[in-house]
């Protein structure tokens, strides 16, 4: 079987459609590739699941055009506080309001169905819902799957994205080793009547010295509840201890729209890339990864992986980076995923701990709760230095320039944040100081399939240059380099840009 031309021939074969399968398939058409997304269940998800994103998931959204539909619905969260015997005990937010360069210091509380409407009206291919993968080949040049519908699929990369029971994955026997801690939780996103002082905070509750209830605030003024219940765990004993949790305010359930369990799992793929990293198929979000639901980082984890990852595909689908472009996904987001894990297990069995405990374990792992202080170490697409606040590995700072030219993407004299300006899919060179050197002027032809050249100036003269041009306080009269990589992390920092480029990804 080889790759055609016709429609179920195609770049990327998704299997999953739910946030990450399909933030993946937005940014893929975002960059002309062509995808099928296929879906085992009957239509989009409608109610339950994830509830917030972090602060660097709002930073990839709002480049990919998808947060302005998610704002006006969502609830900005940034604190924390622990309540007992009718008394709030503590309150805190330093480590979001602490973060250097971020506009958005903050969750946005939304449950995870608005999320995927969001991307799904960005979308103008349609989900092959109702699909369920029976069989899978993998090919030299890529790898098809064949559904329930007696439909067969071939794409030049298949992605899973397929959940925590990956088909896919168990398919190709790729192992999905962990531990399972005995804790089975309840949750409950319901419409409530109470005398409590209601605020837009996460409340973590507690009796008998440990925190078992969580109080988290959403959208259309629902409330979400987490509970760990000793014995059977049940919607009506869910109920009677968050009764006991709040006393003595009063709380009446007027309407609940989903009440769920979930047992605490936390596993990792062994490779996220098929044939021991030699493969056409890529595990992202749940397949390759689940841990607990503490710390709201299962869906922001997934939503990382697809803008890590899809670039990387778009530029193996041209003939780009090949391989080890993809290998730097595999590394990379792995060591994420085990950070996510052991964070996300120190803090569920916090839970029967003190509740002041349990915020104070949130304090020490904030960097992966807000998603702000992930990093990644030196690799061909890291390449360690510094320059003030730009470090190789870590997030692009979300800093502001002032337009100098009428080829930047905002008018003359307009000052606009990193992110508002960004696109995805490209490398972004920035040329610091008032000087650039001819030779990088020469040499910027060979690299314009990978990235686009910005010059960044100290001073605010307009100009006619041919590349766009901004003014920034930031930005030192003497030269430098700066390269963002096309997920928004700082890859190299340096004179030395074109070696950096073609290591990377020609």
């Amino acid at each position: 079987m080889s790759i055609g031309s016709d429609n179920n021939n195609v770049d990327l074969v998704i299997v999953g459609g739910g946030p990450t399968g399909l933030a993946i398939a937005v940014l893929a058409r975002s960059l002309g590739l062509t995808v099928r997304i296929i879906d085992a269940k009957e239509g989009p998800l409608d109610l339950g699941r994830a509830d917030a994103l972090n602060a660097r998931t709002q930073q990839f959204l709002e480049v990919s055009k998808t947060l302005g539909k998610l704002l006006p619905e969502g609830i900005t969260c940034n604190t924390s506080s622990t309540y007992e015997a009718g008394q709030f005990t503590s309150r805190q937010n330093h480590w979001w309001t602490s973060l250097k360069h971020t506009h958005r210091p903050n969750f946005l509380m939304i449950g995870q169905p608005r999320v995927e409407a969001a991307l799904l009206e960005q979308l103008d291919v349609a989900v092959d819902y109702g699909s369920t993968v029976v069989d899978i080949t993998e090919l030299a040049t890529g790898a098809s799957v064949t559904t329930n519908k007696g439909e067969t699929f071939v794409g030049k990369y298949l992605v899973a994205a397929d959940g925590a029971r990956s088909f896919v994955r168990s398919t190709l026997n790729i192992p999905f080793t962990g531990t399972k801690p005995e804790m089975v939780w309840a949750v409950l996103d319901t419409f409530i009547e109470t005398d409590f002082p209601v605020c837009p905070e996460i409340i973590t509750f507690q009796v008998n010295g440990q925190g078992r209830v969580a109080w988290i605030p959403r959208e259309r003024g629902m409330s979400r509840f987490y509970i760990l219940l000793d014995g059977e765990v049940t919607q009506k004993n869910a109920e009677a201890s968050i009764r006991e949790h709040m006393a003595p305010h009063t709380v009446r359930f007027v309407k609940t729209e989903w009440f769920s369990t979930f047992e605490i799992k936390e596993r990792i793929a062994e490779s996220f890339i098929s044939q021991s990293d030699h493969g056409r198929v890529i595990l992202a979000g749940d397949a390759a990864h689940v841990h607990a639901v503490n710390g709201g980082q299962g869906l922001n984890t997934g939503i990382a992986d697809a803008f890590a990852l899809t670039w990387r595909l778009a530029f193996a689908v041209k003939g780009l980076g090949g391989e080890q472009l993809l290998r730097t996904y595999d590394a990379e987001r792995r060591a994420v995923a085990a950070g996510v894990i052991g964070v996300a297990a120190t803090l569920v069995r916090t839970t029967v701990k003190p509740a002041l405990e349990y915020v104070e374990a949130i304090e020490r792992n904030a960097g992966y709760i807000t998603g702000m202080g992930v990093s990644y170490p030196p690799s061909t697409v890291v390449r360690a230095s510094q320059d003030g606040d730009f470090v190789a590995g870590y997030r692009c700072p979300d800093l502001k320039v002032i337009a100098l030219s009428a080829n930047c993407a905002c008018k003359v004299g307009e000052e606009r944040r990193l992110y508002t300006l960004f696109g995805y899919g490209k490398f972004v060179v920035f040329f610091l100081g008032d000087k650039v050197d001819a030779a990088d002027f020469a040499a910027m032809k060979q690299y314009q399939d990978v990235a686009e050249f910005w010059r960044i100036r100290s001073d605010s003269e307009v100009t006619e240059d041919s590349i766009p041009t901004y003014s920034a306080l930031w930005a030192q009269s003497e030269p430098g380099v700066v390269v963002i990589r096309p997920d928004f992390y700082t890859g190299c920092v340096g004179k030395d840009w074109q070696d950096y480029l073609k290591n990377a990804c020609l």
